[in-house]
């Protein structure tokens, strides 16, 4: 390659502190880049140069980061010390520190000498059109203003690795979203050590969304309303009443809110936080968030597009530390087998429900179907078998009727000759 990455990088783009999320408009790909003559190389290591974070720190900041290295130099440093640093206020403070310990959390290997294999060799795989589709919608989550050479070959590392990790395990299914929470880790460690962090976390954290269907993703949301309705009942009540359901907190739920913040410093301190927790704490944030912004809530009107509107996009200035605290305290009053027949509750009157809906859906639309169609419903399987139309049921009731008015006839028939006395058994 002519020039390293780095050395294009301008101090400006080193500053850069947020990013804004899902930019559809941006149409600039790699045969277009390619036909202005610029040129790029695939594993080129774009990690060092990705400096979302250069704001200064605070004070308690400065001690959090203190606290952080000495325990990187302390080789007693256990699994729980991470945990609690990385739960902690202010996490784990910068990204140069979570290079580090994001692994350690995840207890995979932090070594990048492993070479990824090329996007070439993964293209005839059948998720690579989709994939590809995805990194393309995800441009802004790359920093502001970084060169068109290195956002290529962050664009392929990310699509070799989510291929990477659904061809290892093929009975895992990509979702859309998944793109989010897999470029969070490649910006930060790298393409190599964000392959293992995936890997990790697709079987473990992630695996029931990369199920076949989203039986049991759609299951896990219920959990929002369990906890809403222990926690906040005024707030569970409204929500329940506008029939909101929970597809607004979906994203949430399956980015780790990656999808849905617009400040970087956000989603990763986040991050640290879902890196150091049980699998289902996202619900329990989710949950945290929602009681944070009740007041709004309750100033809006109770109906469904109004609320989802409201939730599903997150402002910017939420206290997130307040919200994990939060989130914290009621998993630990409420964990998940305290919520589950609760959950199991509200599933079953949701399918109850459904059932009842259908079926008043289903009596409107037969009162106002011709006559002809109302005799379908009477009519056998067997006279209807090759009659699939308004004018074969048409002719199917036609001899239906003729066939009971010659049984009659016949009826009539013997009945009066048994009257005359002719009649022999």
């Amino acid at each position: 390659m002519e020039s390293n990455v780095s050395s294009e990088i301008t101090s400006g783009d080193e500053e850069v502190s947020s990013f804004l999320l899902n930019d559809d408009s941006s149409n600039d790909i790699k045969s277009d880049l390619l036909g202005d003559g610029i040129s790029y190389e695939e594993n080129e290591d774009t990690r060092s140069e990705l400096k979302f974070d250069a704001a200064l720190e605070t004070e308690e900041e400065k001690q959090k980061r203190y606290q952080i290295e000495e325990a990187l130099n302390n080789s007693d440093t256990d699994l729980e010390m991470w945990k609690k640093l990385a739960l902690d206020q202010y996490g784990l403070v910068n990204d140069d520190l979570r290079r580090k310990v994001w692994p350690l959390l995840l207890c995979v290997d932090p070594d990048t000498s492993e070479k990824a294999p090329l996007l070439a060799e993964l293209a005839n795989h059948s998720e690579y059109n989709q994939v590809v589709l995805d990194v393309n919608r995800s441009l802004k989550r790359f920093p502001p203003g970084i060169p068109y050479k290195q956002r290529l070959a962050l664009q392929d590392q990310l699509t070799v690795l989510i291929l990477r990790v659904i061809m290892k395990y093929p009975h895992l299914r990509y979702y859309q979203g998944y793109h989010d929470v897999a470029i969070t880790f490649l910006l930060v460690v790298g393409e190599t050590v964000s392959f293992r962090i995936m890997e990790r976390l697709s079987t473990d954290h992630l695996r029931e969304c990369m199920e076949p269907t989203m039986e049991k993703t759609s299951y896990r949301l219920n959990y929002l309303y369990a906890i809403l309705q222990r926690e906040d009942k005024e707030l569970h009540e409204i929500l329940d009443r506008s029939m909101v359901g929970t597809m607004f907190a979906l994203p949430w739920y399956l980015t780790w809110f990656g999808h849905s913040l617009t400040q970087y410093r956000d989603v990763v301190r986040l991050y640290d936080y879902f890196l150091a927790s049980p699998p289902l704490m996202p619900l329990y944030v989710a949950a945290s968030l929602v009681i944070d912004r009740r007041q709004e809530v309750f100033d809006i009107d109770c109906d469904m597009a109004s609320i989802h509107c409201l939730l599903s996009q997150i402002p910017d200035n939420l206290d997130f530390e307040c919200i994990l605290q939060r989130a914290s305290n009621i998993y630990k009053k409420y964990p998940p087998a305290k919520l589950e027949k609760d959950v199991k509750n509200r599933v079953q009157k949701e399918i109850e429900q459904r059932r009842r809906d259908e079926l008043r859906i289903r009596r409107r639309l037969d009162r106002n179907k011709p006559v002809w169609m109302k005799m379908h419903h009477y009519l056998p399987d067997w006279l209807l078998l090759h009659y699939r139309n308004k004018y074969g049921l048409l002719f199917a009731t036609a001899t239906l009727l003729v066939g009971l008015y010659a049984y009659l006839k016949a009826t009539e028939t013997g009945f009066s000759i048994f009257k005359q006395g002719s009649w022999h058994i």
